[in-house]
């Protein structure tokens, strides 16, 4: 199936929730406002759409020269190992900046492997506050 990649302005709840959904991404999904203020908050969002269908996205933060903060990841998991996992970051990475900005994302544990598997290079340099809620 053939799978177009574009960075879009709008992304909106209902399909951001349907696709983390069935991804398996954790997110607060059943706080609409939440996820309404994240996806208004985020200033790159790259999907893939299959027949005008989201089936993945990549939701970032990022000053476009310097910094990108790769904040979720998502594919559908019907649509799972056809590589569009590794697009939407290889697509996030050129809308960011290119070779020039810093790519950082923080793996869900159970995608840790995928990451790994994409040979994308994995950081020992990193500290957290977590959220607490």
């Amino acid at each position: 199936m053939n799978t177009v990649y574009a960075r879009e302005d709008f992304l909106g709840a209902d399909e951001y929730i349907d696709i983390v959904r069935k991804s398996g991404l954790v997110r607060p999904i059943d706080d609409r406002g939440r996820v309404e203020r994240m996806l208004a908050r985020a200033n790159l969002i790259v999907t893939a759409r299959q027949d005008g269908r989201l089936v993945g996205f990549a939701r970032s933060l990022t000053d476009f020269c310097f910094c990108c903060y790769l904040s979720d990841l998502a594919v559908d998991k019907a649509c799972q190992g056809q590589g569009i996992g590794r697009r939407l970051i290889e697509e996030t990475r050129t809308a960011a900046g290119g070779p020039t900005t810093t790519t950082l994302l923080l793996s869900a544990p159970g995608a840790i492997t995928f990451y790994q598997g994409i040979k994308m290079p994995q950081a020992d340099n990193c500290f957290v506050y977590r959220r607490q809620k």
